[in-house]
């Protein structure tokens, strides 16, 4: 480069072009050529300036919008009501105003998905002078937003489908309704925590032979398919073991060795359950009860005189991990007025809502049980389906329950 007349001109320039017409020429350039449209309007929306790129965008001629037409004239229907009801008053007391999403309306009808950006330009005086509007090209980003959408509903229409056929596969699990047990109340609930993969608790109550009825309660390893198979074969398994031999212990031995033979090369499968055998008694009105438990969490006997007993199965082990499984068992009344209650862990394994979340445990179970013994299985049912609801997202695990209650001697229907 060299100096001539205090100007700076390019030295391998053929006609010696001044630095200062170059700069005004790129700044002009610059302007019409830019990568967005650029706008100014007078203080009541008549175009005074508009830059080639937003021209070729909407398709007009200059001479068609400068002096002739409103930046409002060059939006939809819905962005001109937007404009005069929001996005005008706010630039006026703002001063600017940034990122609006409009579209404007080109010459041939079509639409132009834009974000628009304004700021008012002020003489001296501090009063405003014209409004300067920088626009975006948004098609891409609609395009993407569209996109996006569709590919959200798709998936929120696959997660319905998989939710139908998850609860689907669950109703499946279970007995539809569980059949009346004369001299007895019986209630049970199943609470989902999550309707995107089917659980592994299941219950049943069934009759035997002479008078003597079956119940059982659980919970298998592990959550979808692969778990509801399991349920599957051990419901089935229970109710054909209890026919061959009803004792309880001979129940959950023949299903912990269908369990070790079924899965012995694949990966464990394996269940808490807890299984029962009920017996009218003649004599003394009521049931006799004997129970069996593979690892599962004991049951609990709410008493008529509203005291509280867990029927504790010490020892149990979990059924289908080991062929020769420890199985504990117990033995009791139900007389008139008493609850049986049955459940998995996915009671005492939840958590309380509110700041601090901890587990709500076996012990707060119990209380719970105190605070309402003497009561009905229906009773007893509803509280715990509230207690359930009330943890939220605290409830990670599915929940069994099953409840039976003999009438208290006034409540007693009479046998037909």
């Amino acid at each position: 480069m060299g100096e001539s007349g205090g100007d700076v001109v390019c030295a391998d320039s053929d006609d010696q072009i001044p630095f200062a017409a170059l700069l005004e020429d790129s700044l002009e350039d610059l302007y019409d050529n830019a990568p967005c449209g650029y706008l100014s309007t007078l203080l009541d929306g008549q175009i005074a300036k508009i830059n080639a790129t937003l021209l070729g965008w909407l398709g007009y001629r200059r001479e068609e919008l400068v002096g002739r037409r409103r930046f409002a004239d060059l939006l939809t229907v819905g962005g001109r009501i937007y404009h005069e009801t929001h996005f005008a008053p706010l630039l006026r007391m703002q001063g600017e105003i940034s990122g609006i999403a409009l579209e404007l309306k080109a010459a041939d009808g079509t639409r132009l998905p834009v974000l628009v950006t304004s700021t008012v330009r002020t003489g001296g005086d501090g009063q405003p002078l014209l409004i300067r509007t920088t626009i975006f090209d948004a098609r891409d980003r609609r395009a993407y937003e569209t996109e996006l959408l569709r590919a959200r509903q798709e998936s929120e229409r696959e997660r319905g489908r998989l939710q139908r056929l998850t609860t689907s596969l669950q109703r499946t699990l279970l007995p539809p309704v569980l059949p009346p047990v004369p001299g007895l109340e019986v209630a049970a609930h199943y609470h989902i925590a999550s309707l995107d993969e089917v659980g592994g608790d299941f219950y049943d109550l069934f009759p035997l032979a002479a008078g003597t009825w079956g119940l059982f309660l659980g919970d298998v390893r592990g959550k979808g398919a692969a778990a509801a198979a399991v349920t599957s074969l051990v419901r089935y398994t229970l109710r054909a073991a209890a026919v061959y031999d009803p004792d309880p212990a001979a129940v959950l031995a023949n299903l912990n060795t269908v369990l070790c033979t079924e899965y012995r090369d694949y990966e464990p499968r394996f269940c808490t359950v807890i299984f029962g055998l009920l017996t009218p008694d003649a004599d003394a009105g009521g049931f006799t009860l004997a129970l069996a438990s593979g690892g599962h969490p004991p049951a609990l006997l709410l008493r008529a005189d509203g005291t509280v007993a867990s029927l504790s199965t010490p020892g149990g082990q979990l059924i289908g991990v080991l062929p020769d499984a420890r199985i504990s068992t117990t033995r009791g009344r139900l007389a008139a007025g008493d609850t049986l209650l049955l459940y998995t862990d996915g009671l005492t394994e939840a958590r309380t809502a509110g700041a601090g979340q901890r587990r709500y445990g076996d012990d707060a179970l119990f209380d719970l049980a105190a605070g309402l013994a003497p009561t009905t299985a229906a009773a007893t049912v509803d509280t715990l389906v509230g207690l359930l609801n009330g943890f939220g997202d605290g409830l990670d695990d599915d929940t069994a329950i099953l409840a039976l209650s003999v009438p208290a001697e006034g409540r007693r229907r009479p046998s037909t």
